[in-house]
This record gives C-alpha cells, sequence and structure tokens, in this order.
C-alpha cells in the first residue's frame, strides 16, 4: 500500500556529479577527470534523462561545489545544484549570502545540502575544532541554519543596508529582526542578506541516521536523506523520524512537512544476468590491500550512517553481499556513503524504487558508473517504466 506520506508529494529524481573524478570502475584511479567540460556534460545528460537536479559532493578531492554548481547552473535551464554548506566552516549569514545569490542567478534553482562531517580525517584537514564531537557538531548545525533562515526570512534585500543614505532602512530593519543569542553564535544587529527567488528560501536537505541528525532534521529540513538500505531498514529508520517528529510537535505545537530521501546507486542493463556481471565487474580491478585499506579508514568513522553501511556489508558477505532483491552492497567494500546498488534490468530496478517509494520515500539522489552514460541509460530506460508504474499505482489508489 502507498504511504500517506506519499499522498500529496510528487517524486523526484536527482543524479550524482563526479566532481572527484569519474570511470568504469570503483575503487582505482579515475580514468576521467572531472573537467568543465566533462561536468558539464553529465549534468546536460541528466537534465534530458528528465533528472530534475544534481547532488555536487564536497569534502577531500571534490572541487568546490558552489564553483561547480555555478558553473552548471550557466550551462542547463532547469536542472537544480544540490550544493553543501559545511556548518562550523564558514559563517551562517556568509552561507545564506552566498545561497541567496546562486538562488537570484539561476533563477530560483538553489537547493542547499547541510554537511555536518562523516568524515573525521575531512574536518581535521579544514580546522573544525569540533571534529571529534559528532553530537555537538549537529547542536552547532542547528543553530546555524536557524540563522541562514532568519538572514533569507527577515532580511529587506541588499539594498536596504549597503548603500549611502541607508542609515534608516537599516535601522528599520534592526527594528524587525529578533537578536539571535546562541551557544555558537550570536547577532544583535540586523542582519542582510540579497532576496531569495524562492520562498521564504531554497530548500534544505540534511542527512544522518544518529538522533541527533535526526532531530536537527525534524526542524529545519525539507528532505531528509537516508543512504540506501534493505526496504526493512529504510522503514525502521522512517519510524524512528515519524517518533522524533512526534516529539517535536508535541514539544513546540509545530507541524512540520518533511520529506524522505535515498542516496543509491543504479545499474541498468537488459537481462539480470548482465547486469549483476556489469556489477562485479565494477570493482574488478581493486586489490585486496585497497579493499583492507578503505574498510580500515570506514572503521573509524563517527558517522552512524556510515556505520550502518560497515554493518551491513559484514552482515551479508557470505551472501555475496546480496542484501535483498536486486540490492547490492558490494560496492561498500571501497566506496564510502551511499553505496547500495540497485541491480537489474529497467523493470527490476523501477520495482524496486517503487518499493522504496511505498515506504515513503519521495526524493531519490541516484548514480552510476561511469554516471555519463549511466545517466542516459537510466534516463531512457527505467525513469519512464518508474512513472509509468507509480501513475498506475495512484489510479488505483484514488
Amino acid at each position: 500500500m502507498v504511504s500517506n506520506l506519499n499522498e500529496h508529494k510528487e517524486i523526484e529524481f536527482g543524479w550524482f556529479l563526479p566532481t572527484a573524478g569519474d570511470g568504469s570502475y570503483v575503487g582505482v584511479a579515475a580514468e576521467r577527470e572531472p573537467t568543465l567540460e566533462y561536468l558539464i556534460d553529465v549534468a546536460k545528460a541528466a537534465e534530458k534523462a528528465g533528472l530534475g537536479f544534481v547532488l555536487i559532493p564536497t569534502g577531500g578531492p571534490c572541487l568546490d561545489a558552489w564553483v561547480v554548481g555555478s558553473a552548471i547552473m550557466s550551462h542547463t535551464t532547469t536542472l537544480r545544484p544540490l550544493v553543501a554548506v559545511r556548518p562550523g566552516l564558514t559563517t551562517p549569514v556568509l552561507s545564506a549570502r552566498m545561497g541567496a545569490a546562486l538562488d537570484q542567478l539561476s533563477g530560483g534553482r538553489a537547493m542547499i545540502n547541510v554537511v555536518t562531517g562523516s568524515s573525521v580525517q575531512d574536518l581535521e584537514e579544514l580546522g573544525d575544532p569540533l571534529a571529534h564531537a559528532h553530537d555537538e557538531r549537529y547542536e552547532r548545525a542547528s543553530e546555524y541554519l536557524a540563522v541562514m533562515q532568519q538572514a533569507w526570512t527577515q532580511s529587506d534585500g541588499i539594498q536596504a543596508s549597503e548603500f549611502v543614505g541607508s542609515e534608516g532602512a537599516r535601522a528599520k530593519q534592526h527594528d524587525q529582526q529578533q537578536p539571535f543569542r546562541g551557544k555558537y553564535y550570536q547577532f544583535t544587529r540586523a542582519v542582510t542578506t540579497p532576496l531569495t527567488v524562492q520562498k521564504p528560501h531554497p530548500p534544505f536537505y540534511l542527512g544522518g541516521s544518529s538522533p541527533s541528525a535526526k532531530r536537527v532534521a525534524v526542524e529545519f529540513a525539507d528532505t531528509y536523506l537516508m543512504w540506501g538500505e534493505p526496504h526493512d531498514w529504510i522503514r525502521e529508520q522512517i519510524e524512528d523520524f515519524e517518533i522524533v517528529r512526534s516529539q517535536y510537535r508535541e514539544e513546540t505545537g509545530i507541524d512540520r512537512p518533511v520529506r524522505f530521501g535515498l542516496r543509491a546507486q543504479v545499474l541498468v542493463r537488459d537481462t539480470e544476468e548482465e547486469a549483476w556481471a556489469a556489477a562485479w565487474e565494477l570493482i574488478s580491478k581493486v586489490s585486496p590491500e585497497a579493499i583492507e585499506q578503505a574498510q580500515k579508514a570506514f572503521a573509524k568513522t563517527d558517522a552512524t550512517n556510515q556505520r550502518r553501511q560497515n554493518e551491513l556489508r559484514e552482515q551479508f558477505k557470505d551472501e555475496r553481499f546480496v542484501v535483498g532483491p536486486n540490492l547490492w552492497a558490494g560496492l561498500s567494500l571501497v566506496r564510502s556513503g551511499g553505496a547500495i546498488l540497485i541491480v537489474g534490468t529497467a523493470d527490476q530496478v523501477s520495482e524496486r524504487l517503487i518499493e522504496y517509494a511505498e515506504l515513503g520515500v519521495s526524493s531519490f539522489i541516484l548514480s552510476g558508473y561511469p554516471h555519463l552514460e549511466e545517466a542516459e541509460r537510466f534516463g531512457n530506460e527505467a525513469l519512464p517504466l518508474f512513472h509509468q508504474k507509480w501513475a498506475s499505482r495512484r489510479e488505483v489508489q484514488a
């Protein structure tokens, strides 16, 4: 039965932009450099395939998401860039101004991915004083997002305060805004940003499986992101999230709608046999030493969602990492993050996505290797089938 969480929400699909390089194999050096030309090609392929947005990653070897997002939006017409804010690494007002600028220049296409960490090493390299304080990072993120929201919704725009003779306007705006006094951020004067096209502001996407992550998502996220897992694991995550949302509603009287998103890999072939052969081929060039090194690195994470991926891989290693019908955890041997691969024919892949949608997922962020060809294949073969099936099931429910 279709979850009532999805009764009034269209299903959205996004793709992943490989800003650290791309290729036909995982766990080895990239075959394709992340040049501007190549990233534009992937973005245009995703747009043409009917995918609405692209997740632009952050951290480590990835090219800066904001720079890439600005470039991509100037070469597309409808594709929306999902770019990362890093609470604690930039100030919230600066991020609000950057987000407003991207939203204005893209005609209202900006989307904001809230990244609190996941890689302790990356946080250390960036000088985050909370690199080893998981829950405190989410506490800081809560204040950070509150300031961003206030900057976007209470500012009269840059015209009100940035030019000669505008002191009266600034004073008026100061009277209208509430001061912000938190543990990590304090503002006693008016905060100004350019106006956003989207109202009240660009949407927030936030992931994380810990209780502290869910609490921040309940308060601020428009979409709560989960990494791909078996259907029963996802059902449990959604149920846990709804408990936190219910507690927040009881405490505050605020009932915020939050959609559920899923980050996963896809691999579509003409037959299931071809698909499974292609899946194993993805990791065929990885050495045992590289696998051992990767898993040691993954074990050091303080991210609950990565720990769940580690647990999933270990639990199903004797089943050749098959964690469910057409679901494979083999990529998690060498790939961190959302590594679950949905493997099969277009009919099978679309059916697995339907099953996630029936659980309540209404936002999918997908990818495949290489990202250019797989965007085209998924968009031409599996995505139309999904829409047909979903429309038919909605008609039955009506």
